[in-house]
């Protein structure tokens, strides 16, 4: 919908395309999405339950990990419950002011995560580093203080750039070649100047990706160099396996923040931008779960202690 002011006409509402290129796909793309959602809420919730009320899993470590947990259910749920609506409903508007709320806490959650993971990577180096003093190191108010900062940090750059995108006059076209208010799709229905968002968009991902990743690679080269140091092989294996999880997950969400910063925004390039957003924001959030509940033995321990408990406590 556009309405007229004078000589002025603005947008109020916005039309998804999402994949309706696509028709004889939607009903089976539901249920693929509509089952990694699924997994992704238990998933998630299981680890956040599982870390909370398990006395051993009362560590930094998992208490981080349950913050990520939290952020893998809200960047979600931000995109997937509408991706889910548009596949299946005629109706596939969203308001100006929905679609800027949704872009708001889509960035905060992205950014948010990206400063959590960099968090795990800090905490990863003081535990392999000084495991003597770790827990007094990475004391429950430093914990706080870190995870207070990453929320911070993720508020406060994602309120920037939706700033720069209400500066923005959207007066033509109304149609958002994408499932969800991603920032290059809406940028492109712009009829002003786009100069200062995307100024504001390249130096805050900039800042943010670049801060993130000198934090995580300085952390695991020290990391890298202290465990080939060990003496022993034991200690070797346990050093890197309570790294593992956590480096294969930063290669997950870091990779395809990558890949969409180097899509051209070109017609030919929406599909792949759509995908990689797609997993990005529904398939990463299901697989952070799994990567650290397979790779993670005290979290095994503690879902299996679980599991067992509930079988135990039911009557025959």
């Amino acid at each position: 919908m556009i309405l007229d002011e004078g000589n002025q006409s603005s947008v109020t509402t916005f039309i998804f395309l999402g994949f309706s290129e696509y028709p004889d796909l939607q009903a089976p793309l539901f249920l693929v999405f509509l089952t990694i959602y699924t997994v992704t809420l238990v998933g998630n919730l299981g680890i956040i339950v599982v870390i909370s009320f398990h006395p051993k899993l009362h560590t930094p470590m998992h208490f981080f990990l349950s913050h990520l947990s939290f952020l893998d259910i809200c960047c979600s749920s931000v995109f997937t419950p509408k991706l889910l609506e548009i596949l299946v409903v005629e109706d596939r508007t969203i308001s100006f002011k929905g679609c800027m709320v949704q872009f708001f806490f889509g960035c905060a959650f992205v950014i948010t995560e990206m400063f959590m993971l960099a968090v795990m990577a800090y905490d990863r180096f003081v535990a392999v580093t000084n495991p003597l003093l770790y827990t007094v190191a990475m004391s429950h108010k430093l914990c706080i203080l870190l995870v207070a900062g990453t929320y911070t940090c993720g508020g406060i750059c994602s309120l920037t750039i939706t700033y720069s995108l209400l500066e923005l006059s959207f007066c033509g076209s109304n149609i958002i070649n994408h499932f969800g208010c991603e920032y290059s799709a809406i940028l492109s229905l712009s009829c002003s100047d786009r100069y200062f968002s995307q100024m504001t968009y390249l130096v805050i991902s900039i800042f943010s990706e670049t801060c993130s990743l000198l934090i995580m690679l300085s952390s695991y080269v020290v990391i890298v160099v202290t465990i080939i140091q060990m003496p022993s092989t034991g200690g070797l294996r346990k050093a890197f396996s309570t790294c593992a999880s956590h480096l294969i997950a930063i290669t997950f969400f870091h990779g395809i923040i990558l890949l969409l910063y180097c899509v051209p925004n070109s017609k030919s390039s929406w599909l792949l931008i759509k995908v990689a957003t797609a997993f990005f924001t529904v398939v990463i959030p299901m697989l952070n779960p799994i990567i650290y509940s397979l790779r993670n033995k005290d979290v095994k321990e503690a879902v299996r202690s679980v599991i067992n408990s509930k079988l135990l406590s039911q009557p025959i």
